[in-house]
């Protein structure tokens, strides 16, 4: 099969196409010929070389995939061959097949297509493990989204609006993703690059702040972060963008006020854990998907061979929404 691999760690230009052998589903597994594979900032760390999958291979990223059911292993019972399904997958997404966990095979939620369906997976198991497992954003309580306009950013208040969430703050760096942000379901779009988040948050809530923050960029963030949480309020790490920057805060001032600080990565979690992950985001996400309510946000679109120019877009930071692979036949 084709796949997408680097032979050393290093810049976009270090993803190639390759052959490797099509593997074989193990008991339990879903195989699924690939067509079409979501790009993430995972992907881009696991080809720096700083973020390997703990098992699988190390060298073909992509963490999330559309397609049809191939094979199943024995004891996979859900699906069968032809089915329309996307995954979450540990790594190996940048190919023409993928054996993936039973547990983290959904089906295609109503009349998506692969393209969106590849945008799913990741954005969604995370933001629904975030922002409700451990954010537990609730109806009516107030979220803030660094990142607004990134796939994560756009699922998370998509999700929130649609949920009942509000009102919902998120931050971006340009006028046009502040307007994505804001048709998006945001009641406010913050441009960090020419105003104060904290300023424009604390003025538009009458001082409280939020219940809840989404954050992926941490660093210089954390304090400034803590000063907007409410009383009782949950700030949730997916990310450190500035995982170079060391944070600093008050901890009696989180003890008084009852904050809470916690985090979320997907990728080294038990297969048990993201079943169950799996399984909320069906209950709760599928039929918002099904019947047309939310949709995925879609950048643009690259064939398998110019993998390269996806994580340049990526790490340009000039997208909105998702970039996807089709891989064709």
């Amino acid at each position: 099969m084709r796949v997408i691999a680097f032979a050393a760690p290093g810049g976009p230009e270090a993803l190639q196409l390759a052959q490797r052998p099509r593997p074989t589903p193990a008991a339990g597994e879903v195989l699924i010929r690939v067509a079409a594979a979501g790009v993430n900032r995972v992907d881009v760390l696991q080809r720096l070389g700083r973020y390997s999958p703990p098992h699988g291979p190390k060298d073909i990223p992509g963490v999330e995939v559309s397609g049809t059911v191939e094979a199943c292993g024995a004891g996979a019972a859900r699906f069968k061959a032809g089915d329309r399904v996307c995954a979450l997958v540990i790594g190996g997404g940048y190919a023409e097949y993928v054996a993936v966990p039973e547990g983290q095979v959904l089906p295609i939620p109503g009349t998506l297509d692969f393209i969106q369906a590849a945008a799913v997976p990741e954005t969604f198991f995370t933001v629904w493990a975030a922002q409700y497992d451990h954010g537990q954003l609730k109806p009516g309580e107030s979220l803030l989204v660094h990142g607004g306009s990134s796939g994560i950013g756009t699922t998370a208040i998509m999700l929130a609006k649609a949920l009942g969430a509000g009102p919902i703050f998120a931050t971006a760096g340009s006028a046009e993703k502040c307007r994505a942000c804001e048709d998006l379901g945001a009641t406010r779009a913050i441009d960090y690059r020419r105003e104060d988040f904290v300023a424009v948050v604390r003025d538009a809530t009458g001082g409280r702040g939020v219940d809840v923050i989404l954050d992926m960029v941490a660093g210089s963030y954390v304090p400034r972060n803590l000063q907007l949480l409410a009383d009782d309020g949950r700030l949730v790490f997916i990310s450190a963008m500035e995982r170079d920057f060391t944070a600093s805060f008050d901890v009696l001032q989180m003890m008084f006020r009852r904050l809470v600080i916690t985090g979320i990565s997907l990728r080294g979690q038990s297969v048990a854990r993201k079943t169950a992950i799996a399984e909320r985001v069906e209950c709760h996400a599928w039929p918002l998907l099904a019947d047309g309510r939310i949709a995925p946000v879609i950048d643009t679109v690259y064939p398998l061979a110019e993998a390269a120019a996806a994580h340049a877009r990526l790490e340009s930071s000039g997208h909105i929404g998702k970039l996807i692979l089709e891989i064709a036949p």
